[in-house]
């Protein structure tokens, strides 16, 4: 795969990020709705570390965030989230082994916990471990009422990608924007499989509706626009999406294949 095909497939970040408090409720847990005024000082004091802790993760301040998870489960050790974010904080860092334990502790203290599924799922296909990472995002979607379905199908269209499973990439891409046409991260990878499989013009269709709207143009969306424009022999609109992206985005990988006309790498 060329650089920026690569990177291309880089446009999911999202999945990968922790959601704080969307964790599904543990099979013995009391069916009344937790507030505020359920949790303990220790409890409170876990949360707000715990928030912190997210947003020095999403700054790449990794040491600092493991610190504040630290003292977090020091103020209570019996909060998943705080493992799940634990697990996605060593596997930005390269720590496999202790990510793949945190997960897993997060998923033993609440097996129902989509969140740390759906971490652990995006973590084991990152890794190369499609099957398992397929099994950790079937789990999650068979959860009831879970909220993050078109995060996950989101993940295992792009999973199924990563592994060379076009059709299969297809049909889970296709579920992630039936459910959330707006999304342009599945507008975006499910053009990118339909090209791939050389459906051009329905790669054209949807590729069209992510770039339509100014702000989810990048360099990633504008080139695969091109790529399609040239495979259909469509010099003129080739032309102006290779100009826009050239014009946009003057620095990037993708504008310097255009230059030198390498549509098909």
């Amino acid at each position: 795969m060329s650089a920026a095909r690569a990177s291309a497939w880089t446009a999911l970040l999202l999945v990968s990020l922790l959601v704080l408090g969307c964790a599904q409720a543990p099979p013995n847990a009391a069916q009344e709705l937790p507030t505020a005024s359920d949790q303990t000082s220790a409890e409170r004091r876990a949360r707000v570390r715990l928030e912190l802790a997210g947003a020095y993760y999403s700054r790449g301040q990794f040491e600092t965030a493991l610190d504040e998870v630290k003292l977090s489960l020091q103020a209570s050790s019996n909060l998943p989230d705080a493992y799940n974010l634990r697990g996605l904080i060593y596997a930005a860092m390269g720590e496999d082994r202790l990510a793949d334990d945190n997960f897993q502790r997060a998923l033993q203290m609440n097996p129902r916990d989509g969140s740390a599924l759906h971490n652990r799922g995006w973590f084991l296909c990152q890794r190369d471990r499609f099957a398992e990472a397929q099994g950790q995002f079937q789990a999650a979607l068979a959860l009831p009422q879970y909220r993050d379905a078109v995060r996950t199908q989101l993940a295992r269209g792009v999973c199924f990608g990563r592994a060379g499973q076009w059709l299969e990439a297809e049909g889970a891409l296709m579920r992630a924007y039936e459910q959330d046409p707006s999304n342009p991260s599945a507008g975006f990878n499910l053009a990118d499989v339909l090209y791939r499989r050389q459906e051009f013009d329905r790669a054209r269709f949807y590729i069209g509706r992510v770039n339509d709207k100014a702000e989810n143009a990048n360099p990633q969306t504008l080139w695969l626009a091109t790529r399609i424009e040239h495979k259909l022999g469509k010099l003129t609109t080739r032309r102006q999406f290779g100009d826009m992206l050239r014009d946009r985005f003057p620095q990037s990988a993708e504008a310097g294949l255009y230059a030198e006309g390498r549509f098909d790498d």
